[in-house]
This record gives C-alpha cells, structure tokens and sequence, in this order.
C-alpha cells in the first residue's frame, strides 16, 4: 500500500470537484469559509476548473471534463493533498476518464471526502494501492465553529492524528441550509453503538485488526462486477492482513442494504474479511418486520466476526476519518470505540 506525505506546516491544499460543485447556498458560503479559514491556519490553496461549476449532471461538469480534473489535479503536484468540494449523485460517470495505471505510478497525493467520492477513495486504494481518506468534503471546514471531527480529519491529512475515537453524540436533524451555511454540526443524540457476534448482540470487549476497505453502500454496489472491480485481488494481496469493512449508506432503504450486502458476498468482496463498522444509515427506517440491524446481520453475522453498529460514519455526522487501504486495529468496549490506523 502506497501512503502519500503528509500536508506540512504551510503546505498546499487543492480542491475539486468530481461529485458536485459549490455553485449555490449553502454550500458555497461554507467553501468560501472553509478556504479562510485554512488560510487563517497558513495553508495555501490551488482550486481546479470545476469548484464552483454546476453544469453538469449529478456532478459538477461533464464526466470528461470531472474526470481531466482530477488527473491534473494529481499529476500536476500542485498540492499536498486534495479535498473534493462534495458528494453527489453520479461520480461513476467520470471513472472511463480517470487513468487509475498511470495514478498507480505517480507520486501518491492524499484525497479525502465522501459518499459518491467513495468512487474515487476506493478504487485509488484497489486499482492504484493507494491510501486514501473517506472524511469530510470542503464546504464542511466552513462551518463556525469546526466540530473535533474536522480537526481529528485534518490531523490525520498532516500525520498529527493517526488513532481516532467515537464523538458523544450525533446529528440527527440539521441546522445548516441558506440562511444559516456556516452552522456547526447540531448534535442532539447520544452516541449508542452495538457490537454483534455471529449474528448475536454481545457486551464482550471487541478487538480486531485488517485493511480498512470501504465507504458509501450506494457507490459500492453500483461498482460491483464493473470493470472497476477488483475487490477480490485486493482481498487476496492483502489475505496475510484481513480486511474490516467499513459501510454506510445514504439513500438505500433496509431492503436495498440487504440486496446490497448480499450482492457483494456473492461477489466475493467478503473474502478473508475479520469484521464489519456500519455507519448509521441516512434512510434505515424499519420497513415490513426488517430494521437496519437485520438488514445487515443477515449476512455479515454469518461471517462469524465482530460486527460493529451505528458507527460514527458519513452521512450523519460526525463521522471518523478513516483512512482506505491502511491497517487498522478497531477496540470497542460499552460505548467507546477507537481505530488506530498503521501506515504500512
């Protein structure tokens, strides 16, 4: 697995833009905060073409041009590391027009962001064995004031960071939106993870270690079987290590979860995996007899390893940064969980 340098003390931080742009309110208000803000902190910055673009289709531009953009952005060796400005909806799109050998072979560069950036996060880790880390997007860095999640994201970017910890509670409805862009995170609910195993609700220490490997179920399935595919070889490179899958999702209900996580067991991606950290869904609402839980224990808790429930993970926030194709020792005891990430 190759690890890029880190962001140095006055380093340089580039953006941009593969999912969605920062056209519009609030997001826009927010990535101009962010930059101020890390520019308050002596970074400098360099934006692609395409961080204030809103003229493509579910993503900033046009695939070619998204996808331009992140090679240069890459080759070029304008930043130290690169934060895409947002999520979005098909990111997918711009993968013909990214050239994951010739990534392969360059000087590797941190990326960070999430939910349909999990197309980028990912396969930088699979096609190109290189780390990256499914985080927080730009415009969140806008925010008055940062939450410790933006700061524990920012650490782990400059190499200050490289264990992170649950946070005590968690954003179940937002207060950010035009009037208010630059509000923080709007934490009411306790943090209450459960660990499973085998299928079976556990208050047992829990202590594992593998590659982390994962990111937005709504991307990951639409990958599976693709010619961007290469789960099961990264599986086997890394069989020695194990692999702990991290998932969240967005827009999949329990049902799709469950499709979800059938399909990439029979796609073999689950092969010599040593445990499960699921996120809190953004649409679990329990539907026909099945909740959240169930949706994924019916496959993961067959695998006979710890799964680890409602994670600080993606789309409702805080989430940890994690960093994608780096080993990882997960501890979970009650309530508290920690990941220590090993760069090697």
């Amino acid at each position: 697995m190759r690890y890029p340098g880190f962001l140095p003390q006055g380093g340089t931080i580039g953006f941009i833009a593969p999912a969605f742009g920062c056209s519009m309110g609030p997001y826009k208000a927010a990535f101009d905060n962010a930059q101020h803000k890390l520019k308050e902190k002596g970074y400098q910055l360099v934006l692609g073409p395409n961080c204030y673009e809103a003229s493509g289709v579910g993503i900033s531009n046009t695939p070619d041009k998204c996808g331009q953009e992140v090679m240069e952005m890459f080759l070029s060796e304008k930043a130290d590391c690169v934060i895409s400005c947002g999520g979005g909806e098909l990111m997918c799109e711009i993968l013909p027009y990214v050239d994951f050998d010739r990534l392969a072979t360059a000087k590797p560069t941190w990326f960070m962001g999430y939910s349909d950036n999990t197309n980028l996060t990912y396969l930088l880790a699979t096609l190109a064995d290189t780390a990256a880390v499914y985080g927080p997007c730009a415009a969140a860095f806008g925010m008055e004031p940062w939450h410790e999640s933006l700061e524990d994201a920012l650490g782990i970017l400059t190499g200050r960071k490289l264990t992170v910890k649950g946070y005590e509670a968690w954003e179940k409805g937002s207060l950010k939106g035009p009037e208010n862009p630059l509000a923080p995170y709007h934490v009411t609910e306790e943090r209450a993870i459960r660990s499973y195993l085998g299928g079976h609700l556990v208050s047992t220490e829990q202590r594992f270690q593998g590659r982390l490997l994962g990111g937005c179920m709504d991307c990951l399935v639409n990958l599976t079987g693709t010619r961007f595919d290469r789960t099961r070889e990264f599986a086997e490179r890394y069989k020695e290590d194990g692999i702990i899958w991290f998932l969240e999702s967005c827009e999949l209900n329990v049902f799709s979860i469950r499709r979800a996580m059938w399909q990439m067991e029979q796609a073999g991606w689950f092969r010599h995996v040593k445990g499960f950290l699921i996120g809190r869904p953004e649409n679990g609402e329990p539907m026909m007899g099945l909740d959240r839980y169930e949706a994924v224990l019916d496959t993961a808790g067959r695998m006979r390893v710890p799964v680890i429930m409602d994670v600080d993970l993606g789309h409702l926030p805080p989430m940890m940064p994690l960093v994608t194709g780096s080993l990882a020792e997960v501890a979970v005891e009650g309530n508290d969980i920690s990941i220590a990430m090993e760069f090697r």
